[in-house]
């Protein structure tokens, strides 16, 4: 955390956008969340947080950053709806858009009281009067406070999609005075699915993020872990949530090993499994096994299956890879998506050998889903690479390049097609 004194020549513009873009990392869904229970309006809060973060970048270039910047942010966003309240003294009767049980002060050192708020705020983004995708687009904005063209990334549309999606979602909470809570009973149980792919998916975001230097996003990883946990609390003998938490647990705990010390993406094949926390493989192992029991498992479930065999094999060949394939193909029955499909032919090609996994590769490149997907090509080169078809494997990582923004994916790829050209 950067602190430094008002007047201090050390201070610099860069040092204060820095700061600014951590605090945006970090304290985002705590600031926004805490922000729509005094506003009770989604569009007023987050215009309001957004004023907050500007703000910052010319106090904190005067005063200094300071000790907690989350609470600068809170205190300042609120403040703002106040004086948008002020201007407006007609506020309620023109803009009641959430129902809010309690605008009481909230404890901003109380974890479970910012707890509650992201998961009030997640359930208030996948309230069932909104469509599926627009439920999990609305929570990577609102919550994650993932930019618009990453999230249209996430879901392979334009930009332009998104942005009138996320639009249609924050008016049909408005019309419909969604309250902001997290819900009881057969309410909580139809939301669901909603919350844990949002939660999923900004776990996903984290690991590997579209855009940027890094690899990972540690925040919206660690983040996702913890409401994730949270889940896991309210309803403790849910199996999909077991499947979730263990899902996360075990992918998070390679999390220091998948980039070398220059910061390349270092394949599963080439990390360090001592390095691995061991204690997240083993609780996550503990919960895919009652996340397993009781009849057919759902799609976190398998997938955490999937996860928990490569993490507890002893190394990448010695993986047991038709497990694995029988895992995928009943992922497959449980969630048809072209992006399951594309991770089968991993174990496809450990299986059957590169030319299988090709063949049903080459077939996945007629979905129109997958056309800019860039781990497509990536995969696609690598098959091209084992075969021996080094042209075919650098036009192939060629496009995966064009393709990809995360500049750590793009060295590692960059890499690769050296390796290829120069065969």
């Amino acid at each position: 955390m950067i602190t430094v004194r008002a007047g201090s020549s050390s201070m610099h513009n860069v040092d204060v956008q820095q700061a600014v873009a951590d605090a945006h990392r970090r304290e985002w869904a705590k600031v926004l969340a805490v922000t729509v229970r005094v506003a009770r309006d989604l569009d007023l809060a987050e215009e309001c947080v957004q004023d907050a973060y500007v703000a910052a970048l010319r106090t904190w270039a005067v005063d200094g950053v300071p000790a907690n910047p989350g609470a600068w942010l809170v205190t300042t966003a609120r403040r703002n709806v106040l004086d948008v309240r002020r201007r407006d003294q007609v506020f309620r009767s023109k803009m009641p858009m959430l129902v809010v049980d309690d605008v009481a002060e909230v404890d901003l050192a109380s974890a479970s009281a910012v707890g509650d708020d992201y998961l009030s705020l997640i359930f208030l983004c996948c309230h069932p009067a909104l469509r599926p995708e627009s439920q999990i687009a609305l929570t990577l904005r609102l919550v994650c406070g993932l930019e618009t063209p990453d999230i249209a990334q996430v879901f392979l549309v334009s930009e332009t999609t998104m942005r009138a999606r996320i639009g249609r979602a924050k008016k049909k909470i408005a019309a419909a005075h969604i309250p902001f809570r997290v819900p009881a009973g057969n309410d909580l149980s139809d939301r669901l699915d909603a919350v844990l792919t949002v939660i999923h998916l900004l776990f996903t975001t984290g690991h590997r993020a579209p855009s940027g230097h890094e690899l990972t996003r540690a925040d919206l990883a660690e983040r996702a872990v913890d409401l994730a946990r949270s889940l896991h609390s309210l309803m403790p003998d849910e199996r999909e949530v077991c499947g979730l938490l263990a899902l996360l647990l075990v992918n998070h705990a390679r999390r220091a090993t998948r980039t070398d010390e220059a910061g390349r993406l270092l394949l599963l094949e080439d990390q360090d499994r001592s390095q691995w926390d061991q204690e997240a493989i083993d609780e996550g192992h503990h919960l895919v096994l009652r996340a397993l029991r009781g009849g057919r498992p759902g799609r976190f479930a398998v997938q955490a299956a999937i996860a928990a065999l490569h993490a507890t094999a002893p190394s990448y060949h010695d993986t047991d890879w038709s497990q694995v394939l029988v895992l995928y193909d009943e992922l497959l029955k449980v969630w048809p998506s072209p992006v399951v499909a594309l991770n089968r032919t991993v174990a496809v090609a450990m299986v059957d050998g590169p030319a299988a996994a090709l063949g049903e590769v080459e077939e996945l490149e007629r979905n129109k889903q997958l056309a800019d997907y860039h781990y497509l090509s990536a995969v696609k080169a690598d098959l091209f690479r084992r075969l021996g078809r080094s042209a075919d494997a650098a036009a192939a990582y060629r496009r995966a390049l064009e393709l990809a923004d995360n500049e750590a994916e793009r060295m590692f790829l960059a890499d690769r097609l050296a390796e290829s050209t120069s065969r």
